[in-house]
């Protein structure tokens, strides 16, 4: 016959036993009393896996497109589970997230001489304004398409600049450009990462930077490895927001301030990014990055 475990042990003792033979009920059951003790302040298992449902639910709620370990870390302490349990209980409740694949839309200019990759795929910095990747991205609305030009930094992963409009030429890339120097001002040096589209070849944005004194990178066209981080971006955008408006029913000045909300309030500030350590929100890793620096000075 199989042993009983430890909690239905204690569920007997419970039951059957006053409080002056617990000592010898669990002595001769072979059971720890401070396990007994324990497990009668615990709440039952049916309660916490309640609680637990509920809390991951609001946080699935409040971040739409975090994966199963930043659900968890996004618990309290008192209900975090293991990533097993935490994965189980989504799957059963419907809490994952389907993954879809981004496909770009630029095209490349044969008649044009592309720049050295200079990424080579490693989309990491040590200091902010020191690498940032570019890309387009568009939005099918009520009344025509929606082009997104973002820059992205590989510091803290924030979007320092972009913009949108209703075509995908080169001042769109060279507006986003521009708008990320006004506020986060000029690095020499400074790497521009992207793919080797027309927008990024024109003889328009690699004047913008040379005059800004940055360096121009580019990876192959159609191959989301070579500008993955840009991409991830996207894909987080779209499963977090654009698809879950009814774009058809919209027009693009909805959608713009949609965008421009979620990139500014939620993404930059609050939501949650893995590649930061401890999780922190690509600005506020900025903004304690500047104040380790100004008390070193």
């Amino acid at each position: 016959m199989a042993r009983k475990k430890p909690r239905e042990l204690y569920a007997w003792i419970a039951k059957n036993h006053g409080e002056s033979s617990i000592a010898l009920c669990c002595a001769a059951l072979s059971v720890r009393r401070e396990g007994y003790y324990a497990w009668q302040k615990r709440p039952c298992r049916a309660e916490r896996d309640e609680a637990l449902v509920s809390a991951l639910k609001k946080v699935r709620d409040k971040h739409p497109a975090y994966g199963v370990r930043s659900m968890i870390d996004a618990l309290p302490d008192t209900l975090k589970p293991s990533y097993g349990k935490g994965y189980s209980i989504c799957r059963e409740y419907g809490l994952l997230q389907k993954r879809r694949r981004p496909h770009g839309i630029t095209k490349v200019n044969s008649k044009v001489q592309p720049a050295e990759d200079l990424v080579k795929g490693d989309f990491k910095a040590e200091d902010p304004n020191s690498k940032w990747l570019t890309d387009i991205t568009e939005m099918k609305c009520k009344d025509g398409k929606l082009y997104l030009c973002a820059v992205l930094d590989c510091f803290d992963a924030s979007v320092v600049g972009f913009s949108m409009d209703n075509n995908m030429k080169a001042l769109l890339c060279t507006s986003a450009l521009n708008n990320a120097m006004k506020r986060f001002g000029k690095t020499e040096g400074l790497i521009v990462h992207s793919d080797k589209g027309s927008q990024f070849t024109s003889r328009l944005f690699r004047e913008t930077l040379a005059n800004k004194g940055f360096r121009q990178s580019m990876g192959r066209t159609g191959n989301c490895f070579d500008n993955a981080r840009m991409e991830s971006f996207f894909a987080t955008l779209k499963k977090e927001l654009i698809y879950r408006l009814p774009l058809y029913k919209m027009n693009r000045a909805e959608v713009r301030y949609h965008i421009f909300d979620w990139i500014e309030s939620y993404y930059n500030r609050i939501r949650r990014h893995t590649s930061n350590e401890q999780n922190l929100p690509p600005l506020v890793k900025r903004r304690f990055f500047q104040q380790r620096i100004q008390k070193a000075a």
